[in-house]
C-alpha cells in the first residue's frame, strides 16, 4: 500500500485559523444538528476534508473555506451539518382559500416555508374583474386583487413565525405592501419579518414578459423597495435575482450565470446611484437559480456562481460586509425538462436535479411534481416532491458533510471553466452599457432565442435524447388525476372583491391614488405611498393603473 501524501502545514494552519475565527464562533450560536454524524458502519463523518500534498498549494485561495471568501465551497461555516436547507414547494392556484388549504397541508407534512405563486392578472397589474383577467383568474396561481384576498391567503398562518418566498416582480411593491398591512394586522414584529419577494424586473424583459412598465421606473421600484426594507423590513430579502427563468427560456449554463450577475450587477449599481451604500443593501441581494438535468455540471455551476459574484462585489463595488459577498441563493428543479410522456420519469429527473442543488450548496429548494407538464400539481404529487427533498436530507448523507464533490478533477475543472466563460459574458455585457442596455437592445433576448434553437434542433436531429419523448418510448401512460380549477373560485374571486369595493371609502381611495401618482411623477420612495395605499383600500390593479398613467406601459419592442 502507497504512503497517503502529508498534510500541508501552510494548509493545516489556514484550516485551524478558519476553525477558530469563523466556525467555532458560528458553531456556539447555531449548534449542529447531531453530536455526531456517523457512516452505516459508525465511522464519523468528518467535517470538511482538505486536499493533501501539492494540491494543497492552491488550495486556501481558489477554494477556500465554508463562510469566507470566495465562498466556493458555500456561504456558512457548517452548511447542512448546522442547518437543513429550507424546503419550499412553489404553490399557489384558484382562489385565496383554496391555497390557504394548500399552505396549511404542506405545513403539515413537513414544508418549512411559503412559497406564494400568483396567478398572471396580478403578475401584470390587472384585478381580477379587469377584462384582461378574463379566462387567466387563478390559473397558472393564486388571484391576489385586494387586502381582503392577502388576508385569507395567509388566514391561520402566523406570519411573524414563518418564511414566506412571493414570485412576484411588476407588481412586488403591491403585494409587499398586502403582506405587510396583514402581518400589522397579526400584531407581528415588522423587524424580525422574514422572506422574500423576487422583485426581479430585468428577466422580464429577458426571458419571461410579466413586465408593465419600461424598465427605468421599474428600477425605480426595485431601488425603492431596497430602501425602505433597509429601515423597516430589515430581515426581508429584497430580491432574488433570477436566473431560473432565463434557463427555462433556453439558455446553457454558462448564459444563467452570466446573465443573472449581469442583472445583479445593474441593480447593485442602480441602488448607489439612488444613493443607497452597498453594505447596507447588498447583505439582503439573494438569487434564484436552475436546476438542470446535467448533473455535475449543474454542481459546478452554483459554485462557479459564488466566487464569481463573491469578486464582483468585493472588488468591482468595493463591498466590505463578508455578508455583501455572499451569493445566497434558492433553487428550482426545472420545469421545462419535465415531460407529458411517461411523467413517472419525471420524479427519477426532479430527485437529480434535487441533488445537484443540495451538493452545489443551495439555500432553500423547491421539487417540481410529476404531472407539471399536464397541469397543476396535485396535492399527492405535491406530497411526493417534497418527500423527496426530505429523502435527500434524512437517508442520502449528503447533508453530513461540507461540499462532498470539492476536490473532484471533473468537478474542480467544470467549475473553474463555468466561471471563466460567464466572466467573459459577462464581460461583454458591461461593453455593451451594463444590463439595462443590453435588455433595452435585445442582446439577451436573441441569445436565448438562439440558444433554444440550437437545443430543439440537437433533439430533433436526435443528439439530444429526452427518455420517452425522443428515445425510449412507450405506450402512452398517463396520470390518474389532474387538477383543475373549479369554476366557481372566479365568481367567489369576483363576489370577494365588488364586496371590498363597496365596503371602503372612495374618497379616500381617490386621493390616495392621485397622491401616488403624483409620486410617481417626482422623486420620493414609493413604497410607504403604496403601503398606505392599501391600507385605505386601494386595488392591486388601480394602484398598477396610477403608476401606469405616471410612467405608461412597455411594448417590448426590440431591435433586430
Amino acid at each position: 500500500m502507497s504512503d497517503h501524501p502529508k498534510p500541508n502545514s501552510s494548509l493545516s494552519a489556514a484550516q485551524s485559523r478558519w476553525e477558530q475565527t469563523t466556525l467555532f464562533p458560528d458553531l456556539r450560536r447555531k449548534p449542529e444538528r447531531k453530536a455526531e454524524f456517523l457512516t452505516d458502519w459508525d465511522e464519523p463523518v468528518p467535517r470538511l476534508l482538505t486536499p493533501r500534498g501539492e494540491e494543497a498549494e492552491v488550495y486556501p485561495n481558489q477554494l477556500g473555506f465554508p463562510g469566507e471568501y470566495p465562498f466556493t465551497r458555500g456561504v456558512y461555516p457548517s452548511m447542512y451539518r448546522g442547518r437543513l436547507w429550507t424546503m419550499r414547494q412553489y404553490a399557489g392556484f384558484g382562489s385565496a382559500e383554496e391555497s390557504n388549504r394548500r399552505y396549511h397541508y404542506l405545513l403539515q407534512h413537513g414544508q418549512t416555508g411559503l412559497s406564494v405563486a400568483f396567478d398572471l392578472p396580478t403578475q401584470i397589474g390587472y384585478d381580477s374583474d379587469h377584462p384582461m383577467a378574463q379566462g387567466e383568474v387563478g390559473k397558472v396561481g393564486v388571484a391576489i386583487s385586494s387586502l381582503a384576498d392577502m388576508e385569507v391567503l395567509v388566514q391561520g398562518i402566523d406570519l411573524g413565525r414563518v418564511s414566506t418566498s412571493m414570485t412576484i416582480n411588476s407588481t412586488a411593491a403591491i403585494l409587499l405592501a398586502l403582506y405587510v398591512a396583514v402581518a400589522r394586522q397579526q400584531g407581528a414584529d415588522l423587524t424580525r419579518l422574514s422572506g422574500t419577494v423576487q422583485n426581479d424586473i430585468l428577466k422580464e424583459y429577458i426571458a419571461r414578459g410579466t413586465y408593465i412598465y419600461p424598465p427605468r421606473p421599474s428600477m425605480r421600484l426595485v431601488t425603492d423597495m431596497f430602501a425602505w426594507c433597509r429601515e423597516n423590513l430589515p430581515a426581508w430579502n429584497t430580491i432574488s435575482i433570477s436566473g431560473y427563468h432565463i434557463r427555462e427560456a433556453g439558455s446553457t449554463a454558462v448564459q444563467e450565470i452570466a446573465f443573472t450577475l449581469a442583472d445583479a450587477v445593474a441593480y447593485v449599481r442602480a441602488a448607489i446611484e439612488a444613493g443607497l451604500k452597498v453594505d447596507e443593501f447588498a447583505p439582503r441581494l439573494t438569487f434564484f437559480f436552475n436546476a438542470h438535468n446535467n448533473f455535475l455540471e449543474e454542481i459546478a455551476k452554483f459554485r462557479a456562481a459564488r466566487r464569481l459574484w463573491a469578486g464582483i462585489m468585493k472588488e468591482r463595488f468595493e463591498a466590505r460586509d463578508p455578508r455583501s459577498w455572499m451569493l445566497r441563493f434558492h433553487t428550482q428543479t426545472a420545469g421545462s425538462t419535465l415531460t407529458a410522456q411517461q411523467p413517472d420519469n419525471n420524479v427519477v429527473r426532479v430527485t437529480l436535479q434535487a441533488l445537484a442543488a443540495v451538493l452545489g450548496g443551495t439555500q432553500s429548494l423547491h421539487t417540481n411534481s410529476r404531472d407539471e407538464a399536464l397541469g397543476l400539481p396535485t396535492e399527492e404529487s405535491a406530497r411526493l416532491a417534497l418527500r423527496t427533498q426530505q429523502v435527500i436530507a434524512c437517508e442520502s448523507g449528503v447533508a453530513e458533510t461540507i461540499d462532498p464533490l470539492a476536490g473532484s478533477y471533473y468537478i474542480e475543472h467544470l467549475t473553474d471553466r463555468l466561471e471563466q466563460e460567464a466572466a467573459a459574458l459577462t464581460a461583454r455585457i458591461e461593453e455593451m452599457g451594463g444590463a439595462v442596455k443590453a435588455v433595452e437592445e435585445g442582446f439577451f433576448q436573441r441569445e436565448i432565442a438562439a440558444q433554444a434553437w440550437r437545443t430543439q434542433k440537437a433533439m430533433e436531429t436526435g443528439d439530444k435524447i429526452v427518455v420517452g419523448v425522443n428515445a425510449y418510448q412507450a405506450d402512452a401512460s398517463r396520470v390518474e388525476t389532474i387538477l383543475r380549477v373549479d369554476p366557481a373560485v372566479v365568481r367567489t374571486q369576483l363576489a370577494r372583491l365588488d364586496q371590498f369595493k363597496r365596503d371602503r371609502d372612495p374618497q379616500a381611495v381617490h386621493a390616495i391614488l392621485g397622491r401616488l401618482e403624483a409620486a410617481a411623477r417626482g422623486s420620493e420612495n414609493l413604497m410607504p405611498v403604496i403601503l398606505e395605499g392599501v391600507e385605505r383600500r386601494a386595488t392591486l390593479g388601480e394602484i398598477s393603473d396610477a403608476l401606469r398613467r405616471a410612467w405608461g406601459e412597455y411594448r417590448g419592442d426590440v431591435r433586430p
